[in-house]
């Protein structure tokens, strides 16, 4: 099979197709025959960096969303068989290598695909998606009524959880850029704040819940905006668990947030997905020889929703695949 591979650490040019064995599902485990991939600022990391394991460590399989068809399955699956569509976050953080024309998953990492999805919008949701699930309703209990507020809330992972926040009965307050924001809005959120010409700071009150998917000053600064108790989720780097002193000296918390393979919030995703709730974007669908090209896209920090990589078994339409 064709599989994206990287020789060294290095910038998007190191990445390339080349010919691997295809993988063999283990017990309670399923090959999955994967038309299309996303993907995620995690990945770009990982490639530049060899990622929790290290710089000195060998560049890992990248790629951790999936949208395929089970292919095969192994010892001791009952929930899919040969045939079914299913979409999930494998493995995650351990490498999962989705960027190829075949994976292996366990089983238990996956869910059957909505059938109101494709495979490019349901292969954008599982990454981003757990994260804003796990981040808003996990770890931050978002209930009807409650003020969130979500940073860079036109990216991947943020243009997601404005529309989990809804679904929640949340009151929205999203910050981007100013050419992003009846994006933002057409999403749900009530406010958009143009963080280039407004301190979030300064003028956002009263919440319940903050995701910042950027760190840096946006911790202290979010710390600033919630209510006594408010809780900010931090997606940025573990070294924001120090933020968590700073919350505690103001009678607010702050934790950091590493997103897990969950079937429960896998199902959960579905549900939104099947009902309408929920619904990625996509900016840019290119096939995986492009790989190099996304990840120049990714790294960029511009891009509204995700980007998708498809396998030259499950290309775009004709006139839907980028100039």
């Amino acid at each position: 099979m064709r599989a994206v591979t990287q020789d060294r650490l290095g910038g998007p040019e190191v990445l390339r197709l080349a010919t691997v064995d295809r993988p063999e599902p283990g017990p309670a485990e399923v090959l999955v025959r994967v038309h299309a991939t996303a993907v995620n600022p995690t990945d770009v990391w990982h490639r530049g960096t060899g990622g929790l394991a290290g710089a000195d460590a060998p560049p890992v399989p990248l790629g951790w969303d999936l949208s395929g068809t089970v292919e095969a399955v192994g010892i001791g699956v009952t929930l899919f068989r040969p045939g079914d569509e299913v979409f999930g976050m494998p493995r995650h953080p351990a490498p999962a290598g989705t960027y190829a024309e075949y994976a292996t998953s366990p089983a238990r990492h996956l869910a059957h695909k909505p059938a109101g999805l494709d495979h490019v919008a349901a292969a954008a949701l599982p990454l981003a998606g757990l994260t804003a699930w796990q981040a808003l309703v996990d770890t931050g209990d978002v209930r009807p009524g409650q003020r969130v507020l979500v940073h860079a809330a036109a990216g991947g992972v943020g243009h997601l959880a404005v529309q989990i926040a809804k679904s929640r009965g949340a009151y929205v307050i999203g910050t981007a850029s100013a050419a992003k924001h009846d994006f933002v809005r057409s999403l749900g959120a009530d406010e958009v704040v143009d963080y280039r010409t407004t301190d979030f700071a300064e003028t956002v009150t009263g919440v319940d819940v903050v995701l910042d998917t950027i760190g840096g000053a946006y911790g202290p600064r979010s710390l600033r905006t919630l209510r006594p108790g408010g809780l900010v989720v931090s997606l940025a780097s573990p070294a924001e668990a120090a933020l968590a002193e700073e919350a505690g000296r103001n009678g607010v918390r702050a934790v950091f947030l590493a997103v897990e393979a969950d079937r429960a919030g896998m199902l959960a995703l579905a549900g939104l997905a099947g009902s309408g709730e929920l619904r990625p974007h996509i900016a840019e669908v290119l096939p995986l020889a492009r790989v190099g090209r996304a990840h120049e896209l990714s790294g960029s920090g511009r891009t509204s929703g995700k980007i998708v990589l498809t396998t030259d078994a499950h290309r775009p339409a004709p006139g839907a695949e980028p100039r």
